[in-house]
Order: structure tokens, then sequence, then C-alpha cells
């Protein structure tokens, strides 16, 4: 039931045909998991709140970065520092009091998945990497619960409704997952500030949807936004029946390990040096060279005094280039070490035997050696 303060604050919901007291009930009586409250998970929080979804958990284990304010609306400057989920449910709160705010500070994975997700009827998935949307997909089919994707990338989003009971999965439109290093993150690549509202925003909808049994949710639908061209395009995607989870005989019935499925394996990994094994060597005169393979734009954004700057997307071409000798340390480091670790790959494929990657790049050496230095 509904107190009169309830009934006063979604006054324009109760006027609405598809909504009205039932459907508001509904939403008081629903919940959601959003996997992930940074870009995509701060819209999504607010609005699902302010929809009035009674009970809303969060998931994230990260801090504020002054780098996430121009697209995650939940955290202000004076969050910086402070663990997401914190400012997150003061946020969340402060928009609607009624609403519970459940919060979880761990990362999601094979052990905890299955029991977190089965808490709540809906699972929205606001995360930004391969292996915990495999994850998340997974265990929404083994679970029962609709997954309300969302991914976005510059200036493109995509939207979702995946492991419905009538409609297909995440592995029926990518079966397998690209080969690591192939597709940029956000960090890497940009997001446009607005993107993240866009598409979050969406994600609500569909929730909302979903609780309400009311109009055409995205089952079975992917919508690709462009938020450049301003152009919207709907593709039909069709269930598998022979998909591993979802499909007609299903091979995949309990969770795996998605770091190794998504080719992350230890053996996958490069050699890396910490940043302060870097900072002692230089300070004893003994710097290895230095590479830095972000963009042109990044470096005289922020720099740490590399030897030589080659973007890692140019770097096999211009690989002629690199001023270090074959059996000389090389240190590569990029924003945040999944550039660089590519680039290590192709070096020591190029018979530069000694190259290495600087774990965590420069947000660590900025973070933890010279806070001067800008977190860009």
């Amino acid at each position: 039931m509904l107190s009169s303060d309830e009934i006063r604050r979604y006054q324009r919901h109760l006027t609405l045909p598809n909504v009205g007291l039932d459907g508001q009930e509904k939403l008081k009586a629903a919940s959601a998991l959003l996997v992930g409250i940074g870009g995509l998970g701060s819209p999504l929080a607010l609005y699902l709140a302010a929809a009035g979804l009674g009970r809303i958990g969060i998931v994230d284990y990260d801090v504020v970065d002054e780098s996430n304010l121009h697209r995650q609306v939940l955290h202000g400057t004076g969050d910086v520092g402070r663990h997401k989920l914190e400012s997150a449910q003061e946020s969340i709160q402060d928009v609607n009091p009624f609403v519970t705010v459940e919060t979880h500070a761990l990362r999601l994975h094979s052990g905890n998945a299955l029991d977190l997700i089965s808490q709540y009827d809906i699972v929205a998935d606001g995360t930004d990497n391969f292996p915990t949307r495999y994850l998340i997909n997974d265990a929404c089919v083994l679970t029962g619960r609709p997954n309300v994707y969302g991914s976005i990338f510059q200036f493109e989003g995509q939207v979702s409704v995946f492991a419905h009971p009538t409609g297909p999965c995440y592995r029926c439109l990518y079966p397998a997952p690209p080969p690591p290093g192939l597709v940029p993150s956000c960090a890497e690549g940009g997001v446009l500030g607005v993107l993240p509202g866009i598409i979050g925003t969406m994600q609500a909808n569909e929730v909302i949807k979903l609780v309400l049994g009311a109009g055409e949710p995205l089952v079975g639908r992917l919508l690709h936004v462009d938020a450049l061209s301003s152009s919207y395009q709907s593709l039909n995607v069709r269930r598998s029946k022979n998909c591993p989870v979802c499909g007609d005989h299903p091979t995949v019935t309990t969770l795996m390990d998605y770091e190794a499925f998504c080719g992350m394996s230890p053996r996958h990994r490069v050699p890396e040096i910490t940043v302060h094994e870097l900072y002692a060597l230089r300070k004893e005169g003994r710097g290895p060279f230095i590479l830095d393979v972000r963009k042109p734009f990044e470096s005289a954004a922020a720099a740490m005094g590399a030897d030589q700057q080659i973007p890692v997307d140019v770097l096999a071409d211009q690989i002629d280039e690199l001023r270090a000798q074959p059996d000389e340390r090389i240190v590569v480091h990029c924003r945040s070490g999944g550039r660089s670790a590519k680039a290590v790959q192709l070096l020591r494929a190029k018979g530069f035997v000694h190259a290495v990657n600087l774990k965590g790049g420069i947000l660590a050496w900025s973070t933890e050696i010279d806070p001067s230095i800008p977190k860009t």
C-alpha cells in the first residue's frame, strides 16, 4: 500500500493509464540489482529511485575519481576519493527516501553471483568489461532473472533485455568474446559525457516496463544509439537453439572462470613492473627506456617523462622507429595498463624480449608516486 506522502509524490504516475495505483504498487514491491554505479548506473539508480522502485541493490567496489565526474552524475566533486557506494546511497536516498538501498561492496564473480542475483527481480548491467558481462548473462539465465543490458563507447551505445523467458540471451548475440585488447575500454577510447545518461535512462525505462508489464520491452531487439547523428536503429536478435546457456540443450549449467573464457587467464598476461619498482630504478639512475603508447593528446595532458611516444594502434607499423634496442629493458605505459599490455605482447613477439608493462599505468604513477600529474 502507498502512504499518503507517496501518493502525493507519484501523482503524475498515478494518472497514467499504464501505471495508476496498481502499477505504482508493483514498482514499490519490485527490486533490481544494479551492477556498477558509474556512467550507466548513475542515471539508472536516480530514475529508478525517482520512479519509486521499492528496493535497489547497488554493486561496486571502486572509489570516485575526478575523471568520473563528467558522466557519473551520482557523484560530485566533494565525493572524490570516497567509495562510490557511499556517495551513491546518499544521492539515491536524497532523491527518494521511500526507496530501500542495499549496498554490496564487492567484485561480482562466479562464487557470489548466483546468490546475489537471486535476491532481486531484475538485473541491470552497467559494467564495462566482457568477463563480467558474460558472468551476469549466465547468472541471469541460470536464476531466471531478466538482464537489462547497456553498453557505451565514444559516441555510440546499445540497450537490450537479455535472459527474458521469451527472448535471447547475451550469448545468442555474442557467442564468443573478442580477443583481449581488440576492443578498447571507455578509459582508453573515451566516451561522450551525456551518452551514459541517454543509455542508462533507457535501461531504467526497460526495468520499469518489465515491472509494470507494460509496453514492448527490448526483448529480442538490440537498440543502437548514435549520439552524433541522433539516430536510433533497432536490430532483431533471435534466441539461438544452439546457445550453450539458454539453448535447447544447454551445456553451461554452472558459472565458470570468465577471465579465462575471455582470454585473460594468467598465461595470457604479460610481465609487469610496479610504479614503485620503476621509481626506485629511476632514482638509482638505472631507469629503463619508457615507451608511452597513448594518443598524443593524452600524453600532452599528463606525462611522466617517457623516452618515446607511439600510439599502440600504430606501433606495429612504426616498430622500426622505436629508439630502444632489442636487448634493452623497455617499460611500456598507457593510462591504466590495458593498451600497454597489448603493446608489450607485440614488442616481445618482435624480439624486444625485455619489454614489460607498467602496472596501473600513469594513473598508478599519479596516485602512488607523483600526485602533480593529472589523472586523465
